[in-house]
C-alpha cells in the first residue's frame, strides 16, 4: 500500500485543496486537480521558443517555470525565466508574481528527476527487510503534486531535470534572476526542434544568426524562400534552396522528393539541418510536414498535428495544403485526411 508522510508539504500562498481559499480570502475555483505529466527536454525547449509577433515568454499567463533546487544550484545557473521555489519547513513558497490558476504551462524541475515514481528511502541502510524505509518523492515531484490542485492544465515535471536539459541546451542557462518586460520583448527565440537533435524549423532571421548555427551545430540548410542566406552559398551538398513565393499559386510539389532525399542523406551523415522560410510559418512548415509524411509513411493530419505541437503558429497557405493532400495520395496511395479538419 502506498504510504505518504503524515504532514505533506504545502504551498504557502494557497490552501491546496479544492474549494479552499487563497491569500486574502480568494476562493479557489478548482473542482478537481489536474494531471502530473513528464515533460521531455525538447518539449520545454519548444515551449520556450514559441512566438506570435513577439516571443510568447512576454505573455504573463503563458509559462510558469519553477526551479526547486537549492539556492546555491539556482544561483550558479538555471533555465532562462525560471523562478526559484523556496522551501521553508514543510511549505513551498511560490513567488507572488505567479498566477497558477491562469497559466498555460507549469513546468517544475529539480536536478535529475526521471520518472513520476516515488522512491524508497532507507533510513537504516539495511537490506534485510523493508523496516526503516519510507516512500520519498523527488523535490520536483513533491512540489508538482501539490501544484496540481492549483492549475487548470497538467503540471509538467522536466524529465532528467536541470542536469539533462542544460547538457542538451547549454545556451539556455543563465544566472539572470529578474527579467524586465522590455528584455522579454527583445528575446530572440531559437528555431523549434522537430526531430530531436537533428532537424530544426525556423525563420530567415534565425538562419542568418551565426550564434544559432553554432549553438545548434547546424551543418545544412533547406531554404524555402526567395531570399538567399549567408551560409553554405555555392555548396549544393549543404544547401538546398527551394525558391518559391509565399502565395497560394506557388508550387512546392516538384521539389518534395528532392527535399526528402536531401534531409535523409544528412540524417544518415548525422548532420543537423535547419529548414526555414521568411517567417517560418508557411512554406518551411509545409516542407517539414511533407518530409514527415514521407519518412514515417503517415497521414497528412498526423504529421500536421505533430508539427503544430512543435510550432504553434504554423500556418501553411491553402495552396500548399492542397499540394500536401496530393502528396498524401502519393505516399499512401489514397487521400485519407480531410484538409478542412486540419487545426490552424
Amino acid at each position: 500500500m502506498t504510504q505518504f508522510p503524515p504532514r505533506p508539504p504545502q504551498i504557502s500562498r494557497y490552501y491546496a485543496t479544492s474549494g479552499g481559499r487563497g491569500e486574502g480570502g480568494r476562493t479557489l475555483l478548482r473542482t478537481r486537480m489536474s494531471d502530473l505529466v513528464l515533460c521531455e527536454p525538447i518539449e520545454l525547449y519548444n515551449i520556450l521558443n514559441q512566438v506570435t509577433n513577439l516571443s510568447r515568454l512576454t505573455e504573463p499567463n503563458y509559462l510558469c517555470l519553477l526551479d526547486v533546487r537549492s539556492k546555491q544550484d539556482y544561483d550558479e545557473s538555471h533555465v532562462i525565466t525560471a523562478h526559484r521555489v523556496k522551501k521553508r519547513g514543510n511549505e513551498y513558497l511560490i513567488p507572488q508574481s505567479v498566477d497558477l490558476e491562469c497559466v498555460k504551462y507549469c513546468v517544475v524541475y529539480d536536478n535529475n528527476t526521471w520518472s513520476l515514481k516515488i522512491h524508497l528511502k532507507d533510513d537504516n541502510n539495511t537490506d534485510s527487510d523493508d523496516s526503516g524505509q519510507e516512500l520519498v518523492p523527488g523535490a520536483a515531484l513533491e512540489c508538482g503534486r501539490i501544484l496540481t490542485h492549483l492549475t487548470r492544465h497538467p503540471v509538467c515535471i522536466l524529465k532528467g531535470g536541470y542536469e539533462r536539459f542544460s547538457a542538451m541546451y547549454h545556451f539556455f542557462r543563465t544566472q539572470k534572476i529578474i527579467w524586465m518586460p522590455q528584455e522579454l520583448d527583445a528575446f530572440q527565440p531559437y528555431p523549434v526542434e522537430i526531430i530531436p537533435g537533428r532537424v530544426f524549423l525556423g525563420n530567415f532571421i534565425q538562419a542568418c544568426d551565426p550564434k544559432i548555427q553554432k549553438d545548434l551545430k547546424i551543418k545544412a540548410h533547406v531554404n524555402v524562400s526567395m531570399e538567399a542566406g549567408p551560409f553554405f552559398v555555392g555548396d549544393p551538398d549543404r544547401l538546398l534552396h527551394i525558391q518559391i513565393e509565399d502565395s497560394s499559386e506557388a508550387r512546392i510539389s516538384p521539389f518534395l522528393r528532392h527535399l526528402c532525399h536531401f534531409i535523409e542523406i544528412h540524417l544518415e551523415l548525422d548532420s543537423v539541418i535547419l529548414v526555414f522560410s521568411t517567417r517560418g510559418i508557411s512554406r518551411s512548415c509545409a516542407a517539414i510536414v511533407a518530409y514527415l509524411m514521407h519518412q514515417n509513411e503517415q497521414t497528412l493530419k498526423r504529421s500536421w498535428t505533430y508539427v503544430k505541437k512543435c510550432k504553434n503558429n504554423m500556418s501553411p497557405n491553402r495552396g500548399l495544403v492542397t499540394q500536401l493532400s496530393e502528396w498524401e495520395k502519393t505516399i499512401l496511395g489514397n487521400s485519407v485526411t480531410d484538409i478542412l479538419d486540419l487545426p490552424y
